[in-house]
């Protein structure tokens, strides 16, 4: 089992920046995939990024609703990863969770850790 808490969410104004991370503890940290999903009220939680690592290459997705805009990674030595958010726009508005898993997924059920989520609100 791995513990997560997420930080870094704030309300911030569109076309402004946050950087958001995910500290980890508990399994292994470098051989997680590590995931960002986001959930607004009355919906499901949204795959936002994830990056995963096989050997020396690490892989990075990315939803087409942010790609270009956010940049996820990982520092392995402080078990934590980031997702930097860029040119912020209303809609980006939402809960954030860090999530953690064996394998590469854009569905939440393929993670078996979470964190308690950090809000994000993006005004216009």
């Amino acid at each position: 089992q791995v513990q997560l808490v997420e930080s870094g969410g704030r309300l911030v104004q569109a076309g402004g920046s946050l950087r958001l991370s995910c500290a980890a503890s508990g399994r292994s940290f470098s051989n997680l995939v590590m995931g960002w999903f986001r959930q607004t009220p009355g919906k499901e939680r949204e795959f936002v990024a994830a990056i995963r690592r096989n050997g020396v290459t690490t892989y990075y997705y990315y939803a087409d609703s942010v790609k270009g805009r956010f940049t996820i990674s990982r520092d392995n030595a402080k078990n934590t990863v980031y997702l930097q958010m860029n040119s912020l726009k209303p809609e980006d508005t939402a809960v954030y969770y860090c999530a953690a898993g064996g394998s590469y997924s854009k569905r939440e059920y393929d993670y078996d850790d979470w964190g308690q989520g950090t809000q994000v609100t993006v005004s216009s």
